[in-house]
């Protein structure tokens, strides 16, 4: 994966830009020492790697604005960094760049349970949000895998989901309002604590904009009542197709889950050997969830066994007790882990129509024969965001570059069934020169003349979302 060369003027001021973030930030908050900003190389797409100029790690929305106010000054660029939990490469640096790290923003600002809404600082976990609420019986409904590190200012950022995003929607569907500092410096406020803003929708702009167009330091976050309840079924099929098939035939019938989430073999063998939940021994694997009251959980999980019952399951498994149900949620929670034990991997992030998963899948199993590598099949079938993990090697010559082959002709292959690029991680470096399998030259030149409005001198989060040389190419300019 290419990334720029770093420029030479940028690397000669150095010492001035330390002297001044340090100046406008309090003792400890920015880290210079090369040995100490290796701890920043990289983000959880850990394949590519490039140490920053520094890091600096801001506590207000005043610190924030004053860093960009300097870096803008100096033509710096800036990379905004949540907790570093992305698997698109969306917080690598560049080696003249500067991280701007938000974990020390992690507060909460207000509550309100009448209104229904929670404003916190964006460094703050995204468990934690529903940790500060739970007591009252509310959450936030947004849950990806990585729930218990990511940051809310990454699930802005990628527009992040989860497991129980077929009922509740992303991150968009559950943002209020932020506030966000630009490039240099000004701080605006976009949305509020109410369900829609005048005028045009640049809240839906910027969620999901990758940290291309300002650094947003607070979210308001719709909140939500607990459900009364809520139990999950798990079912055994014996191919993938046939549990895709089975999805497909859940969501037609018009039955709204709370999840549909769904592994093949591999991730089924990995998980049991890690994390022991008793899963069957089979070819792939549902784990339905629905929630409400004990009379609406009965009669939808009534008829979603009936669908299921239509596709022969090797097993099918309601549960009845709180810690079953924690036991069926355990293997899928501790997927991406499992696998990490067994080999390095890429996961992929394409998004399909739900009716063409038993044809991806059938496809993504010719792509493993073809180019030898294996694939695990983990993902949230509800709404077709699809998860493969690629087995490679890293130590072995041209592994990675061949696992790089087989993802991008994955990713191609959503495109080609109806969806797209992404669905929850972005598009960051892991997929910039795919767009083009996607927009036309024309769709790309519209959305860089939006970074255009927001960033003119294209100093935020570099070498990210667009081909690189399209991004460069406007950098210079």
């Amino acid at each position: 994966m290419d990334m720029p060369s770093p420029n030479p003027i940028i690397l000669s001021k150095k010492a001035e830009l330390v002297s001044r973030l340090s100046d406008a930030l309090e003792s400890g908050a920015v880290i210079h020492d090369e040995h100490e900003t290796r701890a920043y190389e990289c983000d959880a797409l850990t394949a590519y790697k490039c140490p920053p100029l520094c890091v600096v790690l801001p506590s207000t929305t005043e610190e924030v604005a004053a860093v960009l106010k300097v870096c803008h000054e100096l033509d710096v660029p800036v990379v905004p960094r949540g907790s570093g939990t992305s698997l698109a490469g969306g917080a690598l640096p560049t080696a003249d760049s500067v991280i701007l790290g938000t974990a020390r923003m992690n507060d909460v600002l207000e509550t309100n349970y009448d209104d229904r809404y929670i404003r916190v600082q964006t460094g703050r976990t995204n468990l934690s949000v529903t940790g500060a609420v739970e007591e009252h019986d509310f959450f936030y409904a947004p849950d990806p895998s990585s729930q218990l590190a990511c940051a809310i200012a990454g699930n802005i950022a990628m527009n992040s989901g989860g497991a129980h995003c077929l009922k509740y929607g992303v991150t968009t569907n559950n943002l209020l309002g932020v506030k966000m500092v630009m490039m240099d410096g000004t701080i605006t406020e976009i949305g509020g604590a109410h369900l829609d803003a005048a005028g045009y929708d640049l809240l839906g702009l910027i969620c999901g904009s990758e940290g291309q167009l300002g650094v947003v330091t607070e979210a308001t976050l719709r909140i939500l009542r607990k459900p009364e309840g809520a139990r999950p079924v798990l079912m055994g099929f014996d191919s993938n197709e046939v549990a895709g098939a089975c999805v497909s035939d859940i969501i037609k019938a018009g039955v709204l889950p709370v999840a549909i989430e769904f592994m093949d073999r591999p991730v089924i063998r990995a998980t049991e050997a890690f994390a022991g939940a008793g899963y069957p021994d089979c070819e792939a694997l549902l784990i339905v969830e629905v929630e409400g009251s004990e009379a609406e959980i009965d009669e939808q999980l009534g008829l979603i066994l009936q669908i299921a019952r239509k596709h022969n399951p090797v097993e099918l498994r309601e549960s009845t007790s709180a810690e079953e149900s924690a036991r069926i949620w355990l293997g899928r929670k501790s997927a991406f882990g499992a696998m990490g034990q067994i080999n390095d991997y890429m996961c992929l992030d394409g998004t399909i129509p739900v009716s063409s998963l038993p044809m991806v899948l059938r496809r993504i199993g010719e792509l493993s024969e073809k180019y030898g590598l294996d694939v695990g099949n983990v993902f949230h079938a509800g709404d077709g965001n699809m998860h493969p993990l690629i087995l490679f090697d890293a130590n072995k010559e041209g592994d990675l570059e061949l696992c790089e082959a087989m993802g991008a002709d994955i990713l191609r292959l959503c495109v080609e069934a109806g969806g797209c690029l992404t669905g929850e991680h972005g598009v960051g470096i892991e997929k910039r020169d795919l767009m083009v399998a996607q927009f036309t030259p024309e769709d790309l030149e519209i959305q860089m003349k939006v970074k255009d409005v927001f960033d003119p001198k294209w100093l935020l989060n570099p070498a990210k979302v667009f081909p690189l040389a399209s991004s460069e190419t406007r950098r210079a300019a």
